[in-house]
Order: C-alpha cells, then sequence, then structure tokens
C-alpha cells in the first residue's frame, strides 16, 4: 500500500456522483490544512468547490481537477461494487478511479512531499478542485475562475490531472483540447395521415437533404496541431410512435468538435446557411461548451515532458484529441495548460480502474514538475 493508492480508495469510498462532492473535498482540505494551505471554499448552488494555496505572489503554480464522476450504470454489471474499491491482480475498480480520483490524490500527495522536501518555495502553488465536472459544469471550475479574475488572480500554469495516458503513464500528454458546440435543432413540418401526403409536410423527408450536406461537409483539414473539425448527429425524434401520423417536428441533437481552424460563430452561421439554402422552417439554440486551446511550448510543457522522459525514460507525445476538460475554463485567461494523468482506456465505463503502480509513478512525475517549476 502507498499513500496515494490509500487516498485513492479513500476518495473511491465516497459516492460523488455529479455534482454531489460526498464529502472528498474535506478529506484533502484536512490535509492540505496541516500543509499550511490557505482554503477557500467557493461553493455555487448543489457544487462544491475549493481554491487552496501555499505561498505568495507570482508565478501562480496550480493542480486542476474534480471530484466528482459520473453515474455507475448498471450495478449488476459490475465485479465489485463501484463505491466499494476492490484490488485484483494489482488493478484498482471503482467508479471514479481513473477519472480522477486518482490524479487528485497524486497531487496530493506529491504537494506532501515536496512541501516535507522543500519547506518554501517560489510563488504560489495552489489546487483547484471542483465537483461539477462531469455535468453541466455550470458552477463549478468557470466559477472559481470568474472570482479569482474579479480577484485580479491569475493561473500562470494549470496542470490538469485527467487520465491522459493511452498505454502506458506518460505516454500521452494533452497540451490542447477541441472546442465543443452543441446544436439542438428542431424542423418544422405540418401533421398529417400518412395516406394523405399532400395535406401535410414531413419534416423528416423535408431535412434529409440538409443533414446529408451538413454530415458530408468537409469543415476543416485541421492543422499540426489539431484533427478536423467533426459534425456528429447523436440523437433525431420525429413522430407520436403511431405508424400512421406524418409527424409535426423532427428534433436533432449534434455537436462540432471543433480546431482551431474554426470558431463557434463560424460553424453556428454555416449550419444556419445550409439550413436556409434547403428552405427549412427550422428552430437552433447552440450552446459553446468551450473554445479551442492550445499551449505548444513554455515552462510548464517543458517540465512536464522532461519529467516524463526522468520518471519512466519515454519520449511522450503531445496530443490535443479527446473529449472536453476544465483546462478550457483556465486556459482564456492566458494560462499554459497541460493534462496528465493515467491511462484512460476504462473511464466512465463498467468496471472503471487504473494499475497501482502508475498511481505512485503519477505522483513521482507531479512532484518533479513542482521541483522544474517552484525552486
Amino acid at each position: 500500500m502507498s499513500e496515494t493508492l490509500d487516498l485513492t480508495i479513500e476518495l473511491v469510498k465516497r459516492p460523488s456522483i455529479s455534482p454531489d462532492d460526498a464529502g472528498c473535498q474535506d478529506i484533502i482540505i484536512a490535509r492540505l490544512e496541516k500543509l499550511g494551505f490557505k482554503i477557500e471554499r467557493l461553493n455555487y448552488g448543489k457544487t462544491s468547490n475549493l481554491w487552496a494555496t501555499h505561498g505568495e505572489g507570482a508565478p501562480i503554480f496550480a493542480f486542476v481537477g474534480h471530484t466528482d464522476v459520473v453515474p455507475t450504470g448498471p450495478l449488476e454489471q459490475w465485479t465489485s461494487p463501484p463505491f466499494e474499491p476492490e484490488i485484483r491482480d494489482g488493478i484498482l475498480y471503482g467508479r471514479g478511479v481513473a477519472d480522477m480520483k486518482c490524479g487528485v490524490a497524486a497531487f496530493v500527495t506529491a504537494v506532501e512531499r515536496f512541501l516535507r522536501a522543500e519547506g518554501s518555495h517560489k510563488g504560489t502553488l495552489a489546487l483547484l478542485l471542483t465537483s461539477d465536472e462531469e455535468a453541466d459544469a455550470s458552477d463549478g471550475t468557470i466559477k472559481v475562475v470568474e472570482h479569482l479574475t474579479s480577484k485580479g488572480i491569475k493561473i500562470d500554469y494549470c496542470l490538469v490531472g485527467e487520465p491522459s495516458s493511452s498505454d502506458t503513464i506518460g505516454d500521452t500528454i494533452k497540451n490542447g483540447r477541441r472546442g465543443s458546440l452543441h446544436c439542438l435543432l428542431k424542423i418544422k413540418g405540418q401533421q398529417g395521415h400518412v395516406a394523405y401526403p399532400d395535406k401535410a409536410l414531413n419534416p423528416v423527408h423535408k431535412a434529409l437533404a440538409a443533414l446529408h450536406e451538413l454530415t458530408a461537409k468537409e469543415w476543416d483539414k485541421g492543422n499540426k496541431y489539431f484533427p478536423p473539425t467533426s459534425f456528429q448527429i447523436s440523437n433525431i425524434h420525429a413522430g407520436t410512435g403511431a405508424d400512421n401520423v406524418i409527424p409535426g417536428e423532427l428534433d436533432i441533437v449534434s455537436n462540432f468538435r471543433f480546431s482551431t481552424e474554426q470558431t463557434a460563430e463560424g460553424l453556428q452561421a454555416a449550419i444556419e446557411a445550409i439550413l436556409d439554402k434547403h428552405d427549412l422552417e427550422y428552430d437552433a439554440k447552440f450552446r459553446l461548451s468551450g473554445h479551442p486551446f492550445l499551449t505548444d511550448g513554455g515552462k510548464l510543457l517543458d517540465a512536464v515532458v522532461a519529467s516524463i522522459r526522468e520518471t519512466v525514460g519515454i519520449e511522450t507525445t503531445l496530443s490535443t484529441a479527446g473529449g472536453t476538460s476544465d483546462g478550457r475554463l483556465v486556459a482564456p485567461t492566458g494560462a499554459e495548460v497541460v493534462e496528465l494523468g493515467v491511462i484512460n482506456a476504462s473511464i466512465h465505463k463498467i468496471n472503471e480502474h487504473a494499475d497501482v503502480r502508475q498511481m505512485d509513478i503519477l505522483s513521482d512525475m507531479f512532484e518533479l514538475i513542482m521541483q522544474k517549476m517552484l525552486r
């Protein structure tokens, strides 16, 4: 057993389904207070947020993460109960083990060792934790960043502990993420009897050409840092359930994951232009989850790459693939943002898990990064 594993187990036992923190941050606060951290609880609505700082002044180096987890899914499909963490053959199983309670535990144990060894450091060492990353993300990190900005506080370096690795610890880090734009479309028609199509207007038929154009369109070719922008329909619904009724409306849920070759405003205009081209009557609602961001160099990226090399002897791969993270909420302030964590193959799945040995390795990497950034 190790300190990082022990703390991970303690956190996984808390059923912190978003946005419920279930006491996880209390556990962490108790440990940070012993190290002399200044604690600020910045709670909004049902969301628990923590901003903890040690030292003062610039630069501000912040570990950023979340204590909430996604729902478990069918309990009967789990080999062991999701909130009763169990080690089997060197693997720890439980909801939130990889995403991202072992990352949070590795933050804390690395900070403990670093401060015991160093005593003091330059600038400010901070932890920003939220219980609203896996849900709406409306009362979490974004609210903390707004609070800090209002006080003139700017994070210079942001290390996110999201599971970034592919096959072995440290083989992949995220130095950016694509933007995410959601689009909810309602295509309007006129309900009627299927036997009298001339007296109705089928919105499914009417929308097919436009949907084909949207799904077939090459939005861009991406660039050296980002894959091409993608458009995906995730949900589509029409009809009353009866087989003899032409529907009056068609509802479509879709999403863009977009590169720095695009803007949210440009994509919105492009969708509307295609819908107008096909003479559709529609309502379109757009929701931006985050702009694309990129850290293409700098002190933090250099420190992370070097720490991985020194710890496990490999050259890491830089990636902007995958979903969004709370790094997107810190990056617009001008911070350098890098994500480093354990293997992500099991996240959000039944029997989520992480290799016990990799938890200590991750904590060692975090400690080394602090040494490079704050000495």
